[in-house]
């Protein structure tokens, strides 16, 4: 099963739903907190390009934020991504 990484803050409720599909799909996750962890901001966006939280990536795909993840498990492209 392949790695997500998942850039959050310690109050994002994004964040939250994320970590909580993901763990609804038996996914192994890599928390990146940028609250406890200042350095890895910068990281996080020159990875993602984006300054929100969560970003998700899946190995090194970057899916997005929360809703473009919600949106690829709609759609039935999550679990093939994950495996």
């Amino acid at each position: 099963m392949s790695t997500v990484t998942l850039y959050t803050t310690d109050t994002c409720p994004y964040c939250r739903n994320a970590k909580a599909l993901l763990a609804s799909k038996g996914a192994l996750t890599h928390e990146i907190n940028i609250d406890r962890e200042p350095g890895k901001l910068q990281e996080m966006l020159e990875r993602s390009g984006r300054r929100s939280v969560p970003q998700i990536f899946i190995g090194d795909t970057h899916i997005g934020g929360f809703d473009d993840l919600a949106k690829l498990d709609r759609q039935g492209g999550l679990m093939s991504m994950l495996a």
